[in-house]
């Protein structure tokens, strides 16, 4: 056991020492200084601008971004969900793999737009390569999107009083090109030389050691699989994500995949330092957000070591509670990964977070509720920065002073938007939950909507059925992508309902913090003067840590009660 403790200090440390100078890195692309990769993109960026007609050094305010968001994922949308319809029509599909349903497409096709990858089907059997390609190229686009969009944030919070804010397009292009695709294929290349497929070829014929033929699925997934993670994204090329042996062979690809889903969320805080000239603001989110983290961390690698109270019972000896778990990571790595990726919203697996303890999956459902600790590409600052404004206004309230943040003036336009932007969350949360749980214990007839009556979905009843029905909507608002696997979830009812809360809670969410920068951009500067608020002392990450616990964990412990927590008492 201490050697796997071992190796989860070193791959988290790993990451937060290479993430400061690739937060240099990054604050150094989007204010528009030299770095050593502009001879190598520089060319090419030019060239993918010159191609599609952009005016990449053309400033735009706040609405415009937004609009120039809005529009490119639409696109991106519509040309997805096509692929998806007609992928059995199309080439690149050596194992005849069907089209999509209507309803799985729309979901599908929503989910990689969004940055989410929940997946209600297995990519052996589910998709051709090319529509694995599409989805990869989506991995690294929307990935891109919370990154562009954060930058400009980052843009909005530096800037005196100014409209003009960057192009989406230039931060969009430089994020993909210049943050996105190096690592990737470094990330690739080791996965590739571990064992891992990056072949066009289709099934593999092969004998077992006890004389059975099987055949093996393959394809391009070394690549899939490093964007997958260094994206946030999270969505398996195979149906068991990275639980599969062949996504993820061994230690050292598991110890990579999981240093690759740290390493962008964490260089994005260093580099608002960076960008800022504020290395002591950016150490405190960091402070704050780790310690969140921790706190989720720690409790499940104990449990996960602990084993199963029920076997116990039994008098059998354990090493860890290992049902659903892969013997060659092992209970203590399972459960760090299984909140890593809640926590950062990447919602890949090693493991299967349906067989984890009800203590463990408390903590995975907490991680993506309070969805501010780190979080994905670009969106996990966004997040913390509603509770940033939200600590600001509180904060000024106390002392009887007008709020101000960065020498602007917080007033009650920002106010609301960002109250509306933090009760969003658990609204989409708990209304599904609420629509579902309905349906379910009154074994309504759903008619097209799932073949059987409401409650058909669940295979275990009780507690832990709310809880994968729970789960199953928090991780679709969180963007996050993992599952209770024990939910019968390809059908309309799933299908639609979760497509429509990933639309509302990917792109609201955006468009708040984006709205407020560029409402407090355009503000008089205010001089920081004597009574000015600091905010980047460990009393304001005090204050943002109780906004965070009380606005957004409280609102959940009713729901969680019923669930998790319930299933536990229940094993006592």
């Amino acid at each position: 056991m201490l050697t796997e403790l071992t190796g989860i200090v070193l791959i988290f440390l790993s990451a937060v020492l290479l993430a400061v100078p690739f937060g240099k890195f990054i604050a150094a692309t989007f204010s528009g200084s030299r770095t050593f990769l502009d001879p190598v993109f520089n060319p090419i960026e030019k060239m993918i601008f010159k191609l599609s007609g952009i005016h990449a050094q053309r400033e735009m305010n706040w609405k415009q971004h937004l609009r120039a968001m809005l529009g490119i994922n639409l696109s991106w949308f519509v040309l997805c969900f096509f692929v998806l319809l007609f992928q059995g029509h199309l080439p690149l599909n050596p194992d005849a793999n069907p089209s999509m349903s209507s309803d799985l497409a729309f979901n599908t096709a929503i989910s990689f737009v969004v940055n989410c990858n929940l997946q209600h089907y297995s990519g052996e059997t589910g998709l051709s390569y090319f529509a694995q390609m599409m989805l990869m190229f989506l991995q690294f686009v929307s990935a891109a999107t919370g990154i562009a969009v954060a930058a400009v944030v980052f843009r909005a919070m530096k800037e005196g009083t100014t409209t003009a804010l960057g192009n989406f397009y230039n931060y969009l292009v430089k994020s993909c090109t210049r943050i996105l695709l190096p690592l990737s294929i470094i990330i690739a290349t080791i996965l590739a030389f571990n064992g891992t497929p990056m072949t066009f070829e289709g099934k593999d014929s092969i004998t077992t050691l006890q004389g059975d033929s099987v055949e093996v699925s393959r394809g391009p997934a070394a690549a899939f699989v490093a964007i997958k993670h260094l994206g946030t994204n999270g969505g398996g090329f195979f149906g068991a994500n990275s639980a599969h042996p062949l996504e993820n062979p061994n230690y050292l690809t598991n110890a990579v995949e999981l240093w690759a889903q740290l390493i962008v969320p964490f260089a994005m805080i260093f580099a608002l330092g960076f960008y800022l000239q504020r290395r002591k603001f950016a150490y405190m989110i960091f402070g704050v957000m780790t310690i969140g983290f921790l706190l989720l961390a720690v409790p499940t690698v104990m449990t996960e070591m602990n084993g199963n109270p029920a076997i116990d019972k039994l008098g059998i000896a354990q090493t860890g509670a290992m049902e659903g778990k892969e013997v060659r990571f092992g209970a203590p790595m399972t459960g760090f990964w299984s909140i890593a990726t809640t926590v950062i919203s990447t919602g890949s697996v090693n493991g299967m977070h349906d067989s984890m303890m009800p203590i463990s999956g408390t903590m995975q459902l907490l991680a993506m509720m309070v969805n501010a600790f780190y979080g994905g590409c670009g969106v996990g600052f966004l997040n913390f920065y509603i509770f940033i404004i939200l600590a600001v206004f509180i904060s000024g309230l106390m002392v009887g002073r007008t709020p101000e943040f960065l020498g602007k003036k917080i007033e009650a336009r920002e106010v609301k938007i960002a109250a509306m932007i933090a009760i969003l969350h658990p609204l989409l949360i708990l209304a599904g939950t609420a629509l579902a749980a309905y349906c379910s214990a009154n074994a309504l007839p759903m008619g097209n909507w799932f073949d059987g009556s409401g409650g058909g979905w669940l295979n275990n009843p009780g507690n832990h059925g709310f809880s994968e029905m729970l789960y199953e909507f928090t991780s679709s608002a969180a963007n996050n992508g993992s599952g209770y696997e024990g939910l019968a979830d390809n059908n309309p009812f799933w299908n639609v309902t979760t497509g429509i809360v990933l639309l509302l809670a990917r792109f609201l969410p955006i468009i708040g913090p984006v709205a407020i920068a560029g409402l407090l951009a355009s503000k008089k500067y205010i001089p920081e003067s004597a009574g000015t608020l600091k905010t980047d002392t460990s009393v304001f990450g005090i204050m943002i840590f109780a906004v965070i616990g009380i606005i957004a964990a409280l609102s959940f412990f009713p729901a969680l009660a019923l669930g998790p927590l319930a299933e536990y008492f229940t094993l006592k």
